[in-house]
């Protein structure tokens, strides 16, 4: 059981997890032993809420398919459990992340002594460049 949030988890049945190869440098423990793990999960057939299902859906994530399949690789440890539980806790964040809802962001404008700093350090730095001119006189 994956817990989500105290009223949120979801159950082991809903979650595929397979054992793959990894790939990369290894030496002979790369061609030998299975301890990549490939984690899928359906977002439309589980048990999780409405509201995550929608978000999940809209989520801009490169993890989560068209189908709302959410596909996680883990192949950082020479472990297949590390590897398994650390794909279980990218999911567990991804779906706690979608359930923060983000304020809307509020436009501000500058004030007038802001705009008047920032025309004064202009004006104070186009004298300090004027003043780098060569005076070139016509003979």
């Amino acid at each position: 059981m994956l817990k989500i949030s105290q009223q949120v988890s979801i159950p082991d049945n809903e979650i595929e997890i397979n054992a793959i190869r990894a790939q990369g440098a290894g030496g002979q423990n790369v061609n030998k032993v299975s301890t990549a793990i490939h984690l899928r999960f359906d977002t439309q057939n589980s048990s999780l809420p409405d509201f995550y299902k929608q978000r999940l859906l809209n989520c801009k994530d490169h993890r989560i398919t068209r189908g709302g399949v959410i596909i996680i690789k883990s192949k950082e440890y020479r472990s297949q459990e590390k590897n398994r539980e650390m794909a279980l806790a990218r999911l567990q964040e991804l779906i706690s992340s979608v359930s923060v809802v983000r304020k809307k962001r509020k436009p501000t404008k500058p004030t007038q002594a802001s705009k008047l700093k920032r025309l004064e350090s202009k004006t104070k730095r186009s004298r300090l460049k004027n003043l780098r001119v060569k005076n070139i006189t016509a003979d």
